[in-house]
């Protein structure tokens, strides 16, 4: 297996100082806000992302130091496999989030409905751009997801994925 090396492009700032009580997808952070801070050697790469109102959010989940190949998600009281999940605990840590994007001034995207930890390392950002003829999927099936779905709101991160 060879090895892959990112470089962050920035870091978000946001209320949640541990994974503790926080938010286990964008659903369930309404209204939370946070602040992107890019590093200054890729401010041009943020031209035009002011006419966007959503952007995905490509993130490394730096606090996560292990990986379990089934696990018991937030969501579910059944341990699935890692892959058909969303949980941190993963072979690579890397992260994904929608979320709203309220401003952008200098290198600081101010955004909205944020689920990550604070000081979190920003690896890509795309425009979220929903139902482009490549990405609408019919007949779309989410697993055990389906069943729990409406749960995503409410429910809080635990221990569970702390090491």
């Amino acid at each position: 297996m060879s090895n892959i090396e990112f470089e962050s492009i920035g870091e978000i700032h946001t209320p949640f100082k541990k994974l503790e009580g926080m938010p286990i997808q964008p659903i369930g952070a309404q209204g939370v806000k946070g602040e992107i801070h890019i590093k200054q050697k890729y401010l041009d790469g943020l031209k035009d992302i002011k006419h966007f109102s959503h952007l995905n959010l490509i993130y490394h989940l730096h606090k996560v130091k292990n990986y379990e190949l089934e696990v018991k998600p937030f969501l579910d009281t059944k341990t699935h496999g890692i892959f058909a999940t969303r949980s941190p605990k993963r072979p690579n840590p890397i992260g994904l989030s929608v979320v709203q994007l309220d401003k952008v001034k200098n290198n600081i995207l101010y955004v909205s409905n944020v689920d990550i930890l604070d000081k979190t390392p920003i690896i890509d950002i795309k425009p979220y751009v929903p139902q482009l003829y490549q990405d609408t999927i019919e007949n779309l099936k989410i697993g055990w997801f389906e069943t729990k779905k409406d749960q995503a709101k409410t429910t809080k991160a635990d221990s569970r994925f702390i090491d």
